[in-house]
């Protein structure tokens, strides 16, 4: 199974931007697409956006115009872009292998913590 890490998250005031890597142990040329979820605390975990294999990308609505993903297919690496963030962006943060094949197929990060004060 593909391995995933994620690079730190860290503590940031709102307002200000983040970004956070997730590189794989092998090629992501030829992938279905990956994605980042995250899980607020004391809450489920929710899909935040997606880049396709094609390189199209995907994103909850309140993200839409603040996140961007983009990969470095030369590193194995992708990325969560994260502009004017939020409080209420806090969460655990989690980048996933869509195999396109079923969730037994697909890999899933360590996670990382993004903590965002007012």
């Amino acid at each position: 199974q593909v391995q995933l890490v994620e690079s730190v998250g860290g503590l940031v005031q709102a307002g200000t931007s983040l970004t956070l890597s997730c590189e794989a142990s092998r090629s992501i040329v030829n992938i279905n697409a990956m994605a980042w979820y995250r899980q607020p605390p004391g809450k489920e975990r929710e899909w935040v956006g997606t880049i396709t294999g094609a390189g199209t990308t995907y994103f909850r609505d309140s993200v839409k115009g603040r996140f961007t993903i983009s990969k470095d297919n030369a590193k194995n690496t992708i990325y969560l872009h994260m502009n004017n963030l939020k409080p209420e962006d806090t969460a655990i943060y989690y980048c996933k292998l869509d195999s396109g094949l079923g969730e037994r197929y697909d890999s899933w990060g360590q996670g990382t913590q993004v903590t965002v004060s007012s």
